[in-house]
């Protein structure tokens, strides 16, 4: 079976491949301080509660944003499964030229979803993924990464109002029954919601005229599902498309 950790800046999505079929998949939250037996007693408690075998791990691939959670994830693989991993980085193969001017610059977790939602469309597409920032990021129709858009994203926002303006509480991000708040909280709830929806809607469509071709947009990440249904533009959301892409460049290197 092929392991396949995404370690973000908040949360850590890790999905379990037996032949090519996703058979479990799990999200975690991001530990910077946490050691790589902790990982193994998280991973195993993970593993029984799915009833799968452990270890039944023969490969692995790490796609990380988050330097300091690298080596005990890379550790855990090691000692604990016995394997190699593959880290997604500079000189791996992921079957897609970079564009961007630096392409060290580009986040590990933007190229691996380009890299998923080229495999599935072969076009030109935009992949939206609501995870810490909010990342845009442009797909030619010939499979290159050309470049995207990093906005704030919601928690950052919500947790800002709540910081910085010494009268407003900390909301759930859920949708209001109204654009109209009738109060505090459901006025900052629409501001969230219903103004994340337009700035993803404004965004998509100014990337899809430089494109200037047929663009299939895709979102992913936690939020994705409650943007993407107030959205205009966003056609597919897929949370797991990250692993997806993770075990597609797996493929490509073995």
């Amino acid at each position: 079976m092929l392991l396949c950790v995404d370690v973000g800046n908040t949360n850590t999505g890790i999905g379990l491949f037996d032949d090519g079929t996703l058979v479990a998949q799990w999200r975690v939250e991001t530990a910077h301080g946490r050691t790589y037996d902790e990982y193994a007693v998280l991973l195993r408690e993970l593993f029984n509660l799915n009833g799968l075998p452990w270890p039944s791990v023969t490969a692995s691939i790490i796609s990380t944003v988050v330097p300091s959670v690298q080596f005990p994830i890379e550790e855990l693989c090691r000692r604990y499964l016995k394997v190699n991993p593959l880290v997604v980085g500079p000189g791996i193969k992921t079957g897609m030229p970079i564009l961007y001017e630096n392409p060290r610059e580009v986040g590990a977790d933007r190229i691996v979803n380009a890299v998923a939602a080229f495999e599935r469309y072969h076009q030109a597409c935009i992949v939206v993924d609501f995870g810490t920032a909010t990342t845009f990021d442009a797909v030619t129709p010939k499979g290159e990464y050309l470049g995207g858009v990093i906005a704030p994203g919601i928690m950052i926002s919500a947790d800002a109002l709540y910081h910085h303006a010494a009268k407003l509480p900390r909301v759930d991000i859920v949708r209001p029954k109204n654009v109209i708040g009738k109060n505090t909280v459901a006025s900052m709830q629409a501001g969230l919601v219903f103004g994340y929806a337009g700035l993803c809607d404004e965004i998509v469509t100014r990337m899809t005229r430089e494109l200037d071709s047929p663009t299939r947009v895709v979102a992913t990440g936690g939020l994705a599902p409650l943007i993407a249904r107030e959205s205009r533009t966003m056609e597919e959301t897929d949370e797991m498309l990250t692993l997806y892409g993770l075990r597609i460049i797996y493929e490509r290197n073995r």
